[in-house]
């Protein structure tokens, strides 16, 4: 199939992830690195004097700089920019340099570059997260004021060629610098102390509105972009690799502070329909549910979509993001395998329901932006028009290089894909999709797949009565033929009405089969298909009796497939079906999903543990807790229950309340049967015993007694 035929992809973008604020104030009291073994003519001078002068420029241009931390950085950005006049003037003077004078403009650049870092940190990091490392920055605040005290102490104005005028100019930043060094700067102890009482405490426990309302101020987190923007740098900092309990738990904090700015402003997060509700009663504002929020935005979501990794999020929040160049999932950090989005149905089913409990208005899908290409020049559209012409001929070679060619339009550009749709061709192409010629039906399909990728075309597809064909090529066509066809079903599916049609059409077995025995590719596009039309409760019957679930565990089995993560995710869906729990139970599956829990990723751990949870409910519940039991699971809910993702750790809690109870009811019993036993059971002196008392009973009346003993 085409590389960028797919829907919803595109080449991953390779992006620098932002740095942490640990590691960025870390990096900011380093040394720049640079040969060891440097001299004055090992380093060309008038190059490191330009690269002086371009980090001061550098430094001039970051503004805007966290309150925690105003003041400090501006003064420490004002002192460095009064250094570009020295800088400008050591540009034009004497050559060669002593290297005394050269070793104190390398030992200024590294202090510069240092600077750098950090007044990038200050502008740019979390303003939550730059308190918590109060400690850190402060001390790379010194570090750097003393490195870059040092270097100033160290330049010869003389030998640099420096005016009398700048020369007194930079003796009075150096002051500036010594008495810093010397004086140093302290932070707002009442926003430390307040921010980290909230970090610490529980997600439920009550927090002061006084706090809240400080901490909203002092950090500047008082309006919906303020916030938004705060969790967005979040989520780019767990991309870059900061620890992701620390972020979770930040996460949380700021959560605390958007609930109660919403508290204050009942617009915040919520959809500006729901303005109407009692505006004079704030405080009988409902909360939202965290499953109704984007992770990103915070949000109630309006237009939840489904990333590839099973994660929701708001439709607009994940696009910006994959839009700024990030190949990871924001929430669990995970690569994402594809772009695709895929409408989150059932959850904004349930948002509405929620709202309509709450009396809140349901929040309207943000109205589309209409991105209908421009119309196709005159002389495109003949060409167009020349190429129907030919697929309508009885030439055979005319119709495969027409259709070669069609594909090729469709593939390139979303202009040709509108263009190639309102002249007529899909009617056409889909006439052709029985074709026994093989290059020519792979092009077909291929063109349909590619004119699909535009959203009124698939509407155009549909009415054309296209799926029967699809479902005969993907029966019966070659295989790359059957690949695409795979993937139009797909990307047809991402319109919620298509899905029962294409369910309805036969299109699920031939999709199982292709799984089962298509090629790796195949095989992507069989799942991702039969993931999104699975969504649908309907078609998971239909998958469940044409054998997909003992394709799925084979494929657990088969790690180097490459196909756990997809397995897994369409085996979740299916285990909330009674047939789907019916089939995976008789599959002997449990050792299989204890094994994905023990050595998969974060992602297949929860979707296995998601699957227990279903397996382990009703008739058999007995039974697969007892299996579970005995491969070792509990220790591994425990692990779950702890460093899971949020579903995880939820799927693991329940899993270990049932094996809890379980093992609880298992000790009663064997406890009950152990005293049954204990009663029934006797020793043979015991047996003894009784009889012999028994038998003393009997003989009573012969046993000596007063009326027996002879008289004297």
């Amino acid at each position: 199939m085409d590389e960028d035929a797919k829907p919803n992809t595109g080449e991953e973008a390779s992006t620098e992830a932002a740095a942490a604020a640990t590691t960025a104030a870390e990096a900011a009291s380093s040394p720049m690195p640079h040969a060891g073994s440097e001299s004055a003519a090992e380093e060309d001078v008038g190059d490191l004097v330009e690269k002086v002068a371009e980090l001061v420029d550098e430094i001039a241009a970051i503004s805007d700089f966290r309150n925690a931390y105003r003041r400090q950085l501006c003064n420490l950005s004002r002192r460095i920019r009064l250094l570009a006049p020295m800088m400008e003037e050591a540009k034009e003077g004497p050559r060669p340099l002593p290297e005394p004078s050269v070793a104190a403009l390398r030992q200024l650049r590294d202090a510069l570059a240092g600077a750098k870092e950090l007044l990038r940190l200050g502008s740019s990091g979390s303003k939550i997260f730059l308190v918590l490392e109060r400690e850190k920055i402060m001390q790379t605040f010194q570090d750097i004021t003393s490195r870059l005290e040092q270097a100033l102490a160290g330049i010869s104005f003389d030998e640099l060629g420096i005016s009398d005028e700048v020369r007194e100019q930079v003796e009075l930043v150096h002051a500036q610098f010594k008495r810093a060094k010397e004086r140093p700067d302290t932070s707002d102890d009442i926003l430390f102390n307040d921010l980290i009482s909230v970090y610490n405490s529980s997600a439920t426990a009550i927090v002061d509105p006084d706090i809240l309302r400080s901490l909203s101020e002092k950090l500047q987190l008082v309006t919906i972009s303020d916030l938004n923007q705060e969790s967005l740098t979040l989520h780019e900092m767990a991309s870059g690799g900061d620890p992701g309990a620390v972020v979770e738990n930040v996460s949380m904090l700021l959560k605390k502070i958007k609930d109660f700015m919403q508290t204050q402003d009942p617009v915040i997060g919520i959809a500006a329909s729901a303005a109407n509700l009692s505006p004079n009663d704030n405080s009988t504002f409902p909360v939202v549910p965290d499953d109704f929020r984007c992770p990103i935005s915070l949000d109630l979501m309006k237009d939840p979509v489904i990333v590839s990794t099973g994660q929701t999020y708001e439709r607009g929040c994940i696009e910006r993001w994959l839009e700024a160049g990030h190949d990871t999932c924001p929430k669990t950090q995970q690569k994402l395998p594809n772009k695709s989005l895929t409408p989150n149905f059932v959850l904004r089913s349930l948002i509405a329901q929620w709202c309509e409990a709450n009396g809140v208005e349901p929040p309207k899908r943000p109205a589309q932006q209409s991105n209908a290409p421009a119309t196709c020049t005159a002389s495109e559209h003949s060409k167009v028009i020349e190429l129907l012409q030919k697929l309508s001929s009885q030439n055979l070679a005319d119709q495969r290089a027409a259709a070669g060619m069609l594909r090729q339009l469709a593939k390139r550009s979303a202009e040709n894909r509108a263009c190639i749709g309102e002249a007529g061709a899909i009617p056409i192409l889909v006439s052709l999709l029985p074709t026994t010629d093989v290059s020519t039906q792979e092009h077909v399909v291929t063109a349909i797949l590619n004119l699909s990728i535009y959203e009124e075309n698939k509407a155009r597809i549909i009415t054309s009565g296209a799926v029967p064909g699809i479902v005969h090529v993907l029966k019966r066509g070659s295989m790359e033929a059957r690949e695409n066809s795979a993937a139009t079903l797909f990307s047809l599916s991402l319109v919620d009405e298509n899905k029962v049609m294409i369910g309805a059409s036969g299109a699920i077995p031939a999709l199982v089969l292709l799984l089962g025995n298509g090629s790796q590719r195949g095989k992507k596009d069989a799942a991702t298909a039969l993931f999104n039309l699975c969504i649908y409760q309907g078609n998971k019957g239909k998958a469940i009796r044409a054998g997909l679930v003992p394709i799925l565990l084979e494929l657990l089995t088969e790690t180097e497939s490459g196909m756990v993560d997809e397995a897994l995710a369409i085996l979740a869906i299916l285990s909330s079906h009674p047939e789907g729990k019916a089939a995976i139970s008789s599959a002997a599956a449990i050792p299989i999903l204890v094994g994905v829990i023990r050595n998969g990723s974060a992602r297949n751990k929860e979707n296995a543990a998601a699957v227990l949870v279903h397996l382990c409910n009703g008739e058999q519940q007995q039974q697969h807790l007892a299996e579970a039991q005995e491969q070792g699971i509990v220790t591994l809910l425990e692990e779950l229950a702890e460093s899971g993702t949020d579903r995880g750790k939820r799927k693991a809690i329940q899993l270990l309340e049932r094996m809890n109870r379980f093992l609880k009811q298992q000790s009663q019993a064997q406890g009950d049967a152990m005293a049954q036993a204990l009663a029934q059971a006797q020793t043979p002196s015991q047996a003894l015993v009784q009889a012999l008392l028994a038998d003393a009973q009997l003989e009573e009346p012969l046993l000596p007694n007063s009326s027996h003993l002879p008289e004297r």
